[in-house]
């Protein structure tokens, strides 16, 4: 059963950056088609960035040049790595497959921005 652990969160003033960690465990081929999440509170669930089947990326409007997916195939790991970082990005982030059937979901890890 594929495992997702999500860390590097924490608490950063705006404009600083963060770069969080997604470790896939269960299956080798696990890691295709992965992408990360946030979810704000008494907001629904967002994709922000992901790799397609074929491995190219994408990435949220709100997101864009500024968010960086990225992977690491031997560790089995996602990285986000997140640049100026702004309050309404504020949010649980979570790692899972760019489309359902999801993997059971992770704890998560909170990204808070101040202003």
């Amino acid at each position: 059963q594929v495992q997702l652990v999500e860390s590097g969160g924490g608490l950063v003033q705006a404009g600083g950056s963060l770069r969080l960690s997604c470790a896939v465990s269960g299956s080798i081929f696990a890691i295709n088609g992965m992408g990360w999440y946030r979810q704000a509170p008494g907001k629904q669930r967002e994709l922000v960035a992901s790799f397609t089947r074929g491995g190219s990326t994408t990435y949220a409007e709100s997101v864009k040049g500024r968010f960086t997916i990225s992977r690491d195939n031997p560790k089995n790991t996602v990285y986000l790595q997140m640049k100026s970082l702004k309050p309404k990005d504020t949010a649980v982030y979570y790692c899972n497959l760019r489309v359902p059937p999801f993997y059971d979901w992770g704890q998560g890890t909170q990204v808070t921005v101040s202003s």
